[in-house]
C-alpha cells in the first residue's frame, strides 16, 4: 500500500476506534435516570403512589410505554450458572440491546467474590444496577442500606427488608428473600420463562424509571 493511501487507513482507523472508546466511557457526568413514556393507569391500580416495602400488581404491559433514555448506564450484576439466572441474564442483555442501553456485566467468581462483585458494581457508578442470582440477595442485603443514592433493581427475587434504592420484580415461582429464610416452598424454576423474565425486566426498570422504587412488581398474572 502507498505511504498516504496507508497514513489516511491509519488515520480512519483512529478515529474509528476513538469514538468507540469515547461512547464507552463512563467517568463523564451524566445527568442520571430519565424515562421516555409514562406508565399505563393499570400498573399502579391507584391514584396514590405506593407506599415504600408494598407491593404492586401491574395489568400486563402497562410497562410497555415507558423506555430508559438512550445510553443509560447499567451494570447487570450476576451469579450462578442455575437455568433461571441465565434465562434473566439473557433477558437483561436483550431489554439493554432493544433499549440502547450501555451495559456493562459484574459476575461473581464465586462465593468469596459476592460481595467484592457487589461493590464494583457500584464503583462503576451506574445509573442502576440490575441483580440476577439468588446468591446475590444476602449481600446485597448487606450493602444496599448504605448506598442509598445508587438505585438497584432485583429480577426474580427480593429482600426481606429492601431500602428505598432496592426495587424487585418477583412472582410466587421464584420469591427468595435470603437472610436464612431459606427457598420459598412455592418456588418453581420452571417458572421463569423467557416471556416472565423479559416482562420482569421491563416492569421493573420502568417501575425505578418512573420513580417507583423501593418496592416490589408482583407478576403473579402474567
Amino acid at each position: 500500500m502507498h505511504r498516504p493511501l496507508l497514513a489516511a487507513a491509519l488515520v480512519a482507523a483512529a478515529a474509528l476506534l476513538t469514538g468507540c472508546a469515547s461512547g464507552d466511557d463512563w467517568s463523564k457526568p451524566r445527568p442520571g435516570l430519565s424515562a421516555v413514556g409514562v406508565l399505563d393507569a393499570g400498573f399502579i391500580g391507584t391514584d396514590a403512589p405506593p407506599a415504600p416495602e408494598s407491593t404492586v400488581t401491574p395489568s400486563p404491559g402497562s410497562w410497555s410505554g415507558v423506555r430508559p433514555s438512550p445510553g443509560t448506564r447499567v451494570v447487570l450484576l450476576t451469579a450462578g450458572h442455575d437455568e433461571p439466572t441465565k434465562t434473566l441474564v439473557t433477558a437483561v442483555k436483550e431489554w439493554a440491546e432493544d433499549e440502547d442501553v450501555d451495559l456493562r456485566t459484574v459476575t461473581a467468581s464465586g462465593p468469596a467474590d459476592l460481595l467484592p462483585a457487589v461493590t464494583r458494581a457500584m464503583e462503576m457508578r451506574p445509573d442502576l444496577v440490575v441483580s440476577a442470582g439468588n446468591d446475590l440477595i444476602d449481600p446485597l442485603a448487606t450493602v444496599t442500606p448504605s448506598h442509598l443514592a445508587q438505585q438497584f433493581l432485583v429480577v426474580g427475587a427480593e429482600l426481606a427488608e429492601p431500602t428505598e434504592n432496592v426495587t424487585a420484580v418477583d412472582w410466587s415461582g421464584a420469591s427468595f428473600r435470603g437472610e436464612g429464610l431459606g427457598m420459598s416452598s412455592t418456588y418453581d424454576p420452571a417458572s421463569f420463562t423467557d416471556a416472565r423474565c423479559a416482562a420482569a425486566v421491563r416492569a421493573g426498570a420502568a417501575a425505578v424509571l418512573s420513580g417507583h422504587t423501593g418496592i416490589v412488581v408482583w407478576l403473579d398474572e402474567f
